[in-house]
């Protein structure tokens, strides 16, 4: 197959819109407002809920001319009995004596509960619908709750919304850049790094790392003998898992499925297993955390994500696609007993032209996560 290393390239367009979208996430996650423009000239300030503070709340009052919203999923907002009408996400006008912490803890299902009462009026409609679903898909892209504090630019701002940004010392996004970024980073993923890493059960290993153009998050692909680019590989797409590959989780079966899938690859003498950064199901190690809390007080995986805002898989993959692409395979035998993988895959280009179940034994412990992936996401076991 020879050596995966090569230069990247580029699939169109600017790196610019995905590295400022990668700048404002760290912004959000330092608990810093960004301004974010909409393609119809709107323009807003936007603080991740969970990271505000309450000078930074005071700030974006002090520049916004008019009230302040909580955003929130409407999954999210329905739980606190705010939800109405349509849309992704639900604006709720912020009252000018609530409190940062309040609007942290009305982002958090895990916290101590909030009463609201008359405290957070109905949802108004002076957000635009797209800079409210921007300002929560940024968040998300930050692997923070998904909820935001947003401040609408007032109308004299919007002519020059990014001299607003330089002069007030912040970071400008676009929400198109937004909509479209996870599509252009896993476009520009290319490989940066590679070395010889024996593993029990497929000592002919080697570990691949892709980055995109942005420089953030890597993945990971683990090239297992000398598959043959000519032929469909056996390769198995796996969700990093911290709590479950490195600490031995009995919660779930992802360490079991990851040592079971090198092992299988390596009796069947060559493959690839791609290691992808998409924690919890891609809502990230701290929101999966939090999703645990809900698990142990009833909630299944799938309900516990949906409660905190996130759809039940936020997982894409296209990066899974691409990287086979790099290392030369458009065919596979995927190893997998989730048919959302094979769909996925075959929408992204990669032809699937046979399933391999990967069988591990159960626990006490996992019994009913692995019912419910059974169940509400159609696992074949």
């Amino acid at each position: 197959m020879g050596n995966a290393i090569a230069q990247p390239v580029m699939s169109g367009g600017s790196a610019a819109g995905p590295l400022a979208v990668d700048r404002a996430t760290g912004e959000l996650r330092r608990g810093q407002p960004v301004l974010l423009a909409g393609a119809d000239g709107a323009a807003c300030l936007v603080a991740a809920a969970e990271t505000l503070e309450e000078p930074t709340l005071d700030r974006l009052r002090q520049m916004a001319d008019r009230v302040v919203y909580l955003v929130l999923t409407r999954r999210r907002a329905g739980m606190l009995g705010l939800a109405s009408g349509s849309g992704a996400a639900v604006a709720l006008p912020i009252p000018a004596t609530e409190r940062a912490q309040t609007l942290a803890r009305l982002a958090d299902p895990t916290g101590e509960p909030v009463r609201i009462g008359a405290a957070i009026p109905q949802p108004g409609g002076a957000l635009g619908t797209l800079l409210a679903a921007s300002a929560i898909e940024l968040a998300k892209l930050a692997r923070l709750l998904p909820a935001a504090v947003v401040a609408p630019l007032p109308p004299r701002f919007a002519e020059d919304p990014r001299r607003q940004a330089v002069i007030a010392g912040l970071l400008a996004v676009d929400a198109p850049d937004i909509a479209a970024y996870q599509t252009a980073a896993a476009l520009s993923l290319h490989p940066v790094g590679e070395a010889r890493v024996p593993l029990d059960g497929a000592e002919a290993s080697r570990v691949v790392a892709f980055r995109p153009s942005d420089g953030s998050i890597e993945h990971l692909a683990i090239v297992i003998g000398d598959p043959d680019s000519a032929r469909p590989v056996l390769a198995r797409l796996h969700s990093e898992c911290f709590t479950g590959d490195l600490l031995g989780s009995l919660r779930c079966d992802c360490g079991d499925q990851l040592r079971g899938a090198i092992a299988e690859i390596g009796r069947q003498g060559s493959g690839v297993l791609l290691y992808l950064a998409q924690e919890g199901r891609g809502i990230g190690l701290i929101n999966k955390l939090r999703a645990y809390r809900l698990q142990d007080a009833g909630a299944d995986t799938a309900v516990a994500n949906e409660q905190l805002g996130f759809e039940a898989d936020e997982r894409i993959y296209l990066p899974a696609a691409e990287m086979l692409r790099r290392l030369g395979f458009h065919q596979v035998r995927l190893m997998t007993n989730n048919p959302a993988k094979v769909a996925g895959l075959q929408r992204c280009g990669i032809e699937v032209v046979e399933r391999v179940p990967l069988v591990v034994p159960a626990n006490p412990h996992n019994e009913g996560y692995l019912g419910t992936k059974a169940a509400k996401f159609g696992h074949m076991f």
